[in-house]
């Protein structure tokens, strides 16, 4: 399985970068997960640190202004697509992304794999 990065994660089970973090594990997917926050959910690591390489997907789950101190580190890590859940649509990483040749949707990741169109 691809490894995803859950961008906003969250120890809090009632956010849905959380719900999302266990629905992914459930369906075998390898996980990353950054958050404001260190801790731990589903023995999954919240970190603060991008990773550098390794990144098929990342969901994401932070406001357009939020995800500002991220771009250069969304782009160097080079994923194959982004996914942008409800709230977290931005068109300015949106373009920059579509730049770099990274895809992107705006989706809900519980949605997607629930469908299994993940």
């Amino acid at each position: 399985m691809e490894t995803t990065l859950v961008l906003g994660a969250s120890v809090k089970p009632n956010r849905y970068s959380n719900k999302a973090m266990f629905m992914l594990k459930e369906k075998g997917y390898n996980l990353l997960a950054v958050g404001n926050r260190e801790g731990s959910a589903y023995d999954i690591d919240i970190t603060k640190e991008m990773p550098t390489s390794g990144v098929d997907t990342i969901t994401m789950y932070l406001g357009a202004t939020n995800q500002i101190p991220y771009y250069d580190s969304i782009i160097a890590l080079k994923p194959r697509r982004i996914i942008f859940n409800p709230g977290s649509e931005n068109i300015e990483l949106t373009e920059l992304a579509h730049q770099n040749g990274i895809e992107t949707e705006e989706a809900c990741t519980l949605v997607l794999l629930s469908t299994g169109v993940y």
